[in-house]
């Protein structure tokens, strides 16, 4: 039976990457990355979780059109990405004679994408690479736009690198070995996309979240699609995030914060970037933008989904002087405030350029959770 494909073009310079989502589409990997690197050696990097169920049909793929599939399997987890196991990832592109005309492939989730992206970014200043994301916060999210990065220990993703992907597949079928955990922590991602966006993907969330999250769905590749379309939209107006794309990081300057008070990893980021979510909605409705039933339905779309809303659902409490410091060096902060993203209604995002680092912390921890 066939089985359809969806094809997003994302823009990516002159260029676009091709974003092909649905289910079984892992085994096309090797006939994407030949439409743009020569046969020859390839770095596979991907996890010790993901390896196990999708290394193996990876590497058949690649073979088949011509590569040499060496692959990295890297420890899981988001502590994992730092500079340490980037110098391990160019020490195997020197072993593996990975030049300029060869790839990096990213399989695995939101870690292996950005650390895979930003090896390839910065080895021999720059060389293509393939994402085949497994987890729904890859698939939506980090593989999406060309933004790779690693954490410093003091906040995350501060060092990094724009470098678009040559191709991403999204293959739907990848989600069925996800914990459960993963996959609510994936849908983080897609409510962002609901309330920053496409207010349209609303009336899915609401309607039976607990089948979405019993995978496989029928609407997944669905909801995988309409996300990526939507935040194609914005990266194609603003590709190095230099204005209106910074609507994406609805939920994640608090959500950042989180994840380096909690020292990154207890606290996944779809769970950190829930409680952000509401923390900016909060503001948004106290500033007299966005209707307080709004706050409301938010909320009751993030619990649908097993998601947290307030820090006493977190599975780690975050130090409150970690979560201040952790602003303060946000990557968008300028002049001593940050260009916090608000809401005016679900789908209709906006930028505060003035909002001041401890009014989050404020609304984050006030009253001791947000209730």
């Amino acid at each position: 039976m066939n089985r359809p494909v969806r094809i997003v073009s994302v823009p990516a310079g002159a260029d676009s990457t091709e974003v092909r989502v649905g289910p079984g589409l892992l085994s096309g990997a090797g006939e994407l990355l030949a439409r743009h690197v020569r046969p020859g050696p390839v770095l596979v990097v991907t996890d010790g979780n993901v390896a196990p169920h999708h290394l193996p049909p990876a590497l058949r793929s690649l073979e088949a059109a011509g590569f040499e599939g060496r692959a990295v399997t890297l420890p899981p987890g988001e502590e994992t990405k730092n500079l340490d196991t980037v110098r391990e990832l160019y020490a195997a592109l020197l072993r593996e004679g990975i030049d300029r005309g060869s790839a990096v492939v990213g399989l695995g989730g939101g870690v292996v994408t950005d650390l895979s992206g930003f090896a390839a970014a910065t080895w021999l200043r720059g060389i293509a690479w393939l994402a085949l994301p497994t987890t729904v916060l890859a698939q939506v999210d980090a593989s999406v736009g060309g933004k790779t990065g690693v954490d410093l220990r003091e906040g995350k993703n501060l060092v990094g690198a724009f470098h678009a992907p040559v191709g991403v597949i999204a293959d739907t079928e990848t989600l069925e070995t996800l914990p459960a955990r993963q996959v609510r922590n994936g849908f983080a991602e897609i409510v962002k996309a609901a309330f920053a966006l496409d207010a349209g993907l609303l009336p899915a969330l609401e309607a039976a979240p607990g089948r979405l999250l019993s995978l496989p769905g029928d609407e997944i590749p669905d909801l995988v699609e309409r996300a990526v379309r939507a935040k194609a939209r914005v990266v194609a107006g603003d590709e190095r995030e230099a204005g209106p794309r910074r609507v994406l990081n609805f939920g994640h300057t608090a959500g950042h914060a989180l994840e380096a008070a909690t020292g990154y990893g207890p606290v996944l980021h779809g769970e950190a970037v829930a409680v952000g979510m509401v923390a900016a909605a909060r503001i948004s409705a106290a500033r007299g933008l966005l209707a307080p039933e709004a706050v409301d339905r938010l909320r009751a779309v993030l619990r649908g989904l097993g998601l947290p809303v307030s820090l006493g659902d977190l599975p780690a409490r975050p130090d409150r002087d970690r979560f201040r410091r952790a602003l303060l060096r946000d990557k968008k902060r300028r002049g001593g405030r940050l260009a916090l993203v608000l809401l005016e209604a679900p789908g209709r995002a906006v930028i505060a350029e003035d909002a001041d680092p401890d009014e989050l912390v404020e609304v984050t921890y006030g009253g001791g959770d947000i209730s």
